[in-house]
């Protein structure tokens, strides 16, 4: 770990934060508006993991999908656009939160659909085998997303085609308001990569170094040719399912515990102690960070709507 490599980790990290933090006070206030799932809390998953793909790589994301998008080295401007339904957005207003693309940076896009992604990475990862690429597809989904019916065919068509796929469950414990102890029969979830002779690993999704480790080997594995990987973050999403979730379901103790544990205090933590970062340092680039997102908001408010001849532009038919 060097000065470099901890200040892009932390940066982004700490974009995603302030990001979604914005976003709930643009919520609201009505300036956003519709919904928007966020990923305040789970920020080490989606660096850790994307930090360690080659730039022609690619993603799927989820609903929840803005950390993947900025982690995926996304522009704050044009991704606040979009939020907003902006005419500059990365989508042109089109996509919204919940449907997040950038082919040019290999996102694939975020899904409405719980398991959407999983079809779309899975397709992918056959294209790229198709057309003998050395690239590798992360496909990101929730705990929810394996119960359904599209996760176990996924798994098992690219287990039989040695796919270059990382399936990547963020394990949140919570679908919606559902525990994972109410919804699935196996409560560890890697374990469900067993059915189709996958290797799988369940990693600590707060802590962004352990992420990067468990992400780098299984992405070189797939890239080797040797097939697909299922990784479980353990992770915990600070704010409700969406905006209208007062989160009942879960104690304040709970919270607290995991708030503790907060992936951008423990790797600043370890970025100090190791000397790698200094406390001034760590405070500049928050300062930096802010005015980034400050720079971004202004840019989607003041940007213009879609003209309404826009509705007919880049349809499939």
């Amino acid at each position: 770990m060097d000065k470099e490599l901890a200040r892009k980790l932390l940066q982004q990290m700490m974009e995603i934060r302030q990001f979604e933090d914005k976003i709930m006070d643009l919520l609201a206030k009505n300036i956003a508006e519709g919904g928007s799932h966020l990923y305040a809390g789970m920020e080490a998953v989606a660096v850790g993991v994307i930090s360690m793909l080659a730039t022609d790589d690619y993603i799927t994301s989820t609903h929840r999908g803005h950390g993947h998008a900025i982690a995926k080295d996304g522009d704050l401007k044009a991704l606040m656009a979009e939020i907003l339904g902006k005419k500059t957005g990365v989508c042109k207003g089109k996509g919204g939160s919940l449907h997040l693309a950038d082919l040019s940076k290999g996102n694939l896009g975020a899904n409405g659909i719980v398991a959407g992604g999983l079809g779309i990475a899975t397709g992918a990862g056959l294209s790229m085998k198709l057309q003998k690429k050395n690239n590798v597809v992360i496909c990101f989904f929730g705990d929810g997303a394996t119960n359904n019916g599209i996760f176990f065919e996924c798994l098992n068509m690219a287990s039989l085609w040695k796919l270059p796929v990382v399936y990547v469950c963020e394990n949140n414990y919570y679908g919606m308001s559902v525990s994972v102890k109410r919804a699935s029969a196996v409560e560890d979830i890697s374990k469900k990569a067993l059915a189709f002779d996958m290797p799988s690993e369940t990693v600590d999704g707060q802590d962004v170094l352990a992420v990067r480790e468990v992400a780098g080997k299984w992405i070189e594995y797939a890239r080797s040719g040797r097939g697909p990987s299922f990784i479980v973050a353990n992770t915990y999403r600070y704010y409700g399912h969406s905006r209208s979730d007062p989160r009942v379901y879960r104690t304040r103790e709970e919270e607290k515990f995991w708030r503790e544990r907060d992936p951008i205090k423990l790797f600043s933590a370890k970025m100090v102690e190791q000397g790698i970062l200094t406390e001034g340092e760590i405070k500049e680039l928050e300062e930096f960070v802010t005015k980034e997102i400050e720079e971004a908001v202004e840019y989607a408010i003041e940007s213009p709507y879609p003209e309404p001849d826009e509705l007919y532009t880049d349809l499939y038919v």
